[in-house]
């Protein structure tokens, strides 16, 4: 594992420039994230790039991740599993300019994304009376809901468009929830985490992959490498004396690939909570609230690059030195260095406004 020198060294020998895409330089949206207030409210916050607060918009409660238009101009939050609401903001106006719900029987989990022309966005939410995951399909001009996907599994947390435009790929955490048993966990002697992968035009089911071996590694979030492998990372719902991996590579048609890294797992507490690709698409994060740190893969040898130890860190965003991270003290990291702090705590994801270019 590299210490900070030999990690800004590496950086600058790589010839990572293209990253200046995200060049955190005046007064511009830059990030969007979600943060509980010293006194107790909710916002989300668009943040400059200089790390400042150019607004922020009160929520009724917490909110969790923000899909960001192709164009970096709109965003939308949701609300944090089991909420119902999301909020758009155009981030260049400065002001929000819709809200919608989920329909009474579904409620979002907290994650989604827009399609490559941005007149379609996709939500991941609970269908909770029938027990399935699906992806609501909402349009983007009166923000009304169209439709839905079946995602194939319970539970789809996270799911992003890959590179191809089309192809979805979903992290079907396996756990049954009802929203009269708030954050209640109601199948784990049975529960089957998946990642499945669905036709963003016909709506088809193409493949989906489990975890037999881990069969209580609750699969949660997702991202894809440059090298178009989609990692994984989960949240172990196990005895906590057991040692399991946390972290996985998945290749479409081949078997899922845990990263083994046992002793640095022992410090992420059964429990990733967002994962992240770098502008690049050479470096993967996986982040732990509950462990306290971040930890930095190469994708192509899966190797532990390096970690970064901060109490309640979660949110994780592509940056000019590979990632941001912020956490529940108000500070937000870049790489190994603290860049900003801010009174409050901030939620589970950053997220970046701009396009990312990789090279």
């Amino acid at each position: 594992m590299m210490n900070r020198r030999e990690l800004l060294a590496m950086i600058g020998a790589a010839g990572l420039t293209p990253v200046a895409t995200l060049a955190r330089a005046g007064t511009d949206p830059a990030y969007i994230a979600a943060r509980q207030n010293p006194d107790g409210t909710f916002s989300a916050v668009v943040l400059d790039g200089d790390g400042h607060d150019l607004f922020t918009d009160e929520l009724d409660a917490r909110g969790h991740d923000t899909a960001v238009s192709p164009d970096g101009r709109i965003a939308v939050m949701f609300a944090r599993r089991p909420g119902r609401f999301a909020v758009v903001i155009d981030v260049r106006a400065g002001r929000r300019v819709a809200a919608f719900a989920s329909p009474d029987d579904r409620h979002f989990y907290g994650h989604g994304f827009f399609g490559p022309d941005g007149r379609l966005l996709y939500a991941t939410e609970n269908d909770f009376e029938e027990e399935r995951g699906v992806l609501g399909v909402y349009e983007t001009t009166s923000w009304r809901r169209i439709g839905e996907i079946d995602t194939g599994a319970i539970g789809p947390h996270e799911a992003v468009l890959l590179s191809d435009g089309r192809t979805i790929a979903v992290a079907n955490g396996g756990v049954a929830t009802h929203p009269d048993y708030p954050r209640q966990k109601l199948n784990l002697p049975f529960m089957k985490p998946s990642v499945s992968y669905v036709d963003r035009e016909t709506g088809d089911l193409l493949a989906s992959t489990e975890l037999p071996e881990f069969q209580k590694l609750s699969i949660r979030h997702v991202t894809e490498a440059g090298d178009g492998s989609v990692w994984i990372g989960g949240q172990y719902e196990g005895s906590l004396t057991d040692q399991v991996p946390l972290v996985g590579r998945h290749r479409p048609g081949e078997a899922i690939e845990m990263v083994d890294v046992p002793d640095d797992y022992a410090s992420m507490g059964h429990y990733i909570g967002a994962m992240e690709t770098s502008t690049d698409g050479r470096r993967i994060a996986a982040s732990s609230p509950r462990g306290g740190h971040v930890m930095v893969f190469d994708a192509s040898t899966r190797d532990l690059v390096y970690t970064l130890a901060a109490p309640d860190v979660c949110g994780l965003a592509p940056s000019e030195h590979d990632f941001l991270a912020s956490d529940g003290a108000g500070d937000i990291w870049d790489g190994l260095e603290k860049w900003t702090s801010a009174p409050g705590r901030w939620d589970n994801h950053i997220a970046a406004l701009r396009p990312a270019t990789r090279t």
